[in-house]
């Protein structure tokens, strides 16, 4: 005999239980994103929220369907490794990082979480991997040729200073990135018989005594590689030199700052385009079969304001050829 008792209980229960099941079936996965960034978030806030704008332009929205767990070093390349470690530890869907050294720290700490790569250097030449079109493994991303910007700049001083003998350059003394940029900038100057002397700095604490240095040189120009420490921290640089009257080049950060002009990639624009890589990896694709981008879009700016306190006539042919005038 059935217990009447007994029946209702369960009836009763698989009536709560079973609009349950469809409802939990139906809620979206929410992603973990772990970023990675070698800088404050004073300096490289607004490359973070180009990579949310490039995000949301795909129909993600911030705590909706993904979080972001942010890692800072606040320029302190040491603890790169500690961070990623810490983000491998939180067992995030995929690591978003840029530069080398950040890379480094993010390939060393996992082998299986996919790493996106916002904007890097040379990975081949620097040993990371092999095949741009099929990069294996769990990283891909974007990359540009800092050689090819780095000597470009060489010649841009050369163009508007077409005396220029000497030309200081301040380098990061830790990057595995210095000595390929050094080789290319060596290279150009000695075609353009320009002589180029080396600064070597490993901090912005250091700054002070390169800058010293240079002004026992007298040189007539000073050039900035692509480098985090030098594009975030773009007005000491640019403040020495209107100080001591030097033409300057570099990344875009040091003309916007009032260094004299700047060649270089969309560094914002690159951010934005990560977002793309981290899409394709939540729809099921391996970061190994996903190929490896090289930045097309090359930007220059022209600060005419420093140009003026400074004396020098820019070139029309330089002037046209500039994405931003800035007055």
């Amino acid at each position: 005999m059935i217990n009447r008792r007994k029946l209702l209980i369960a009836i009763g229960a698989s009536a709560f239980a079973s609009p349950l099941t469809p409802h939990a079936q139906s809620q979206p996965k929410v992603w973990r994103i772990g970023l990675l960034h070698s800088e404050s978030v004073a300096r490289g806030g607004d490359r973070v929220d180009a990579f949310r704008a490039g995000l949301r332009d795909l129909g993600y929205e911030e705590g909706k369907n993904y979080v972001i767990e942010i890692r800072w070093a606040d320029g302190k390349n040491d603890r790169l490794p500690e961070l990623a470690a810490d983000l491998v530890r939180l067992k995030v869907d995929v690591l978003v990082t840029h530069g080398t050294l950040p890379l480094r720290a993010a390939m060393n700490a996992t082998t299986t979480i996919p790493i996106v790569l916002s904007n890097g250097g040379d990975v081949i030449a620097l040993g990371l991997v092999t095949n741009l079109a099929r990069p294996g493994g769990n990283m891909t991303g974007a990359i540009f040729f800092n050689r090819e910007l780095a000597a470009k700049r060489i010649e841009l001083l050369k163009d508007v200073v077409p005396r220029l003998t000497d030309v200081a350059v301040l380098v990061n003394a830790d990057s595995p990135t210095t000595p390929l940029a050094l080789q290319a900038m060596e290279a150009t100057a000695h075609s353009l018989k320009v002589t180029l002397h080396k600064f070597p700095v490993r901090g912005p604490h250091e700054f002070e005594a390169a800058f010293a240095a240079i002004t026992k040189k007298r040189v007539g120009a000073i050039a900035i590689p692509d480098d985090p420490m030098f594009i975030s921290n773009p007005a000491a640089i640019a403040e020495f030199a209107a100080k001591r009257r030097l033409p300057s080049v570099g990344p875009s950060s040091l003309a916007v700052a009032g260094g004299l002009m700047s060649y270089g990639v969309d560094f914002p624009a690159l951010w934005r385009r990560a977002a793309t890589f981290v899409d394709k990896i939540f729809k099921g694709t391996k970061p190994g079969d996903i190929p490896i981008e090289q930045a097309t879009r090359f930007e220059m700016f022209v600060n005419m304001k420093t140009a003026k306190a400074l004396g020098i006539k820019i070139p029309n042919s330089i002037l046209v050829r500039a994405d931003k005038v800035i007055e």
